[in-house]
């Protein structure tokens, strides 16, 4: 997910994706961990949409 498009959302939707991204980390890191995991670059795309998240939000903060 693009940066542009989390900074149109609202709070509320950026918890909510930050959740789901947080829970997709949970079952990719499980999947992982008994081998069944087919892309293990998916890990890093999600820690790195975490992040994006994470600094749309602290934008946000900072601004209001």
């Amino acid at each position: 997910m693009k940066a542009t498009e989390l900074r149109e959302l609202s709070a509320a939707e950026l918890n909510q994706k930050l959740a789901e991204l947080k829970q997709e980390l949970f079952n990719l890191r499980f999947q992982h961990a008994v081998n069944q995991l087919e892309n293990p670059g998916r890990i890093e795309a999600v820690k790195r949409d975490i992040a994006r998240v994470k600094t749309v939000q602290r934008a946000n903060e900072l601004n209001h």
